[in-house]
This record gives C-alpha cells, structure tokens and sequence, in this order.
C-alpha cells in the first residue's frame, strides 16, 4: 500500500478488523519510512454490472450515485445523518445484486427506496414519492399523506407503491 504521506510502498499493518458489517476489513498501517499512521479498507469489488431498465425502455448501468442523489433531495434538510443514507444504499445496492441477475425496473428500485425512505422519515418518504409515484393533484398527495399518518411504518403495504 503506497503511504498518502511520504508516497513510500513500504508499510506494516498494525491493526485489522471487520468494518460496514462484516462487508469490509478496516487495516490500521504505518508506514515503515515515516512512521505515520492510516487506515484502509478492503472490500470486494463487484464485478457484474446490473442493467437498469428506464421506464421508456432505455436501460443504463446501474449507478449508486444517481440513486443517492435522489436520496438526498427527498431528505433535504431533514435531521437524516449522511451515515444512515450511505447505509441505505449499501443495502439497496446488496438487495438489487441479490435479487437481479442482469437487469431491474427502475421502479423496483424507487419502490425498494421509498420503502427504506418511509422506516427512515415520513417527510423524506413523501418527497421522494412525490417525485417518483404518478400524483396528479393535490388530492392524490393529500391520499399518499393519509395514508401514511394512518398505518404505522411496519404494516405499510407498499407494493402499491412504482407499479408498471
């Protein structure tokens, strides 16, 4: 491991331990030139490539970032830890590769987010929901709100949700 310091390839690992839940090994270095000290992480690199079909039929490889960038508009200024979005997009991207082989709907990647979205902050939910899902007028919102202040997160039918 080439040291970010003095630029040496020339390093003794101090320290090693399972990091992201056992999907990763966080190494403790020091460099053996000038003795300073950094961490790395070791994860395994995917080598498949999951197909995103659009919902006009184009398909694109699929992009994390371009799901958290969603992410973070729904959340806004919503007291939402920048670490609890990255976790959810670790576990949305794991899902996706567990479940698809080559390729997946779009929108059974916003449905899977907005799910996530809803046990992490109705707000959050709402926005990305109302961006995503088909509302036409202010009723059709005002139903989605309903609907969410009335059932608790964990009984909450989703699969309604990004249909077709």
């Amino acid at each position: 491991m080439i040291c970010p310091f003095c630029k040496a390839d020339d390093d003794s690992v101090i320290d090693s331990r399972e990091a992201d839940g056992g999907a990763a090994v966080r190494r403790r270095r020091e460099c053996n030139l000038c003795k300073r000290r950094f961490t790395t992480y070791e994860r395994v690199e995917r080598t498949e490539r999951l197909i995103v079909v659009k919902r006009d039929g184009t398909r694109v490889l699929f992009n994390a970032d371009n799901v958290m960038r969603g992410i973070v508009a729904a959340c806004g200024k919503r007291p939402i830890a920048a670490e609890m979005k990255a976790a959810l997009i670790r576990g949305l991207e794991d899902e996706l590769y567990r479940d698809f082989e080559k390729e997946v709907p779009s929108s059974e990647i916003g449905r899977r987010v907005a799910v996530r979205l809803r046990a992490l902050d109705d707000i959050a939910y709402l926005r990305f929901a109302s961006e995503h899902e088909d509302f036409r007028t202010i009723d059709d919102i005002a139903a989605e709100v309903k609907i969410v202040q009335d059932t608790p997160k964990d009984v909450r039918d989703q699969t309604r949700l990004f249909e077709g």
